[in-house]
């Protein structure tokens, strides 16, 4: 595992390396709006996918490396992130844009600008909670590029019933909230949620080829 700042138009980001050793693609991934890089389904796909010939690169955006609470403009997150960008092209790989919730959105809207070879979506934040009518779908469905959702069963964000068609591809992790977490009273575990959203993630990069 690696640090690397880069210097953006935005600020300062920071890159933490999880290297494959014979890798094929690189997967840089986003944080949400309400966290960094130390979330569970972030941390899960840093520690498995190298292991799949997959470099995972967990990119903190420049308000997070200021040691800002509350994230900024969406336009500033873009800015954020094509600064990085050549920075996670840099090792001649293919990159998959991903990112979770703010995150995700930033990396559906900036993919095919940037010459992202997929997108990863993890708890696409397809509507504030409880308004389903300020819908943000036209992001995800104008992403451009090969995409995978990722989403909570019970998602306040957009559960996966509540997504329209499109030509992306949804895995559900059943009983999960925003943030993947699993009630104690689910007939399911939180480990087994992790497994189900790094399986899937392996399984999909795989065939993208």
């Amino acid at each position: 595992m690696t640090t690397e700042t880069v210097a953006t138009d935005a600020g300062d980001a920071r890159i933490t390396w999880h290297e494959a050793k014979r890798a094929r693609l690189v997967l840089a991934v986003g944080h949400g709006a309400g966290g960094g890089i130390e979330a569970r389904d972030l941390q899960a796909l840093a520690e498995t996918l190298p292991g799949h010939g997959v470099t995972v690169a967990l990119v903190e955006q420049p308000w997070r490396v200021a040691g800002k609470k509350v994230a900024p403009a969406p336009k500033t997150l873009d800015t954020g992130w094509r600064g990085v960008w050549p920075a996670l092209a840099k090792p001649g790989l293919p990159v998959i844009s991903g990112g979770r919730s703010a995150g995700a959105r930033v990396a559906c809207r900036t993919a095919a600008e940037l010459g992202a070879h997929a997108v990863l979506a993890l708890s696409f934040p397809l509507h504030p909670p409880g308004r389903p009518e300020k819908s943000r779908a036209q992001e995800l469905l104008g992403a451009g590029v090969p995409t995978l959702v990722v989403q909570g069963g019970n998602d306040p964000f957009g559960r996966p019933e509540e997504f329209p068609d499109g030509s992306y591809e949804l895995i559900e992790v059943p009983y999960g909230d925003h943030g993947f977490a699993v009630p104690k009273r689910a007939g399911t575990t939180q480990e087994r949620a992790l497994e189900i959203i790094t399986d899937g993630v392996a399984g999909w990069v795989a065939a993208l080829g």
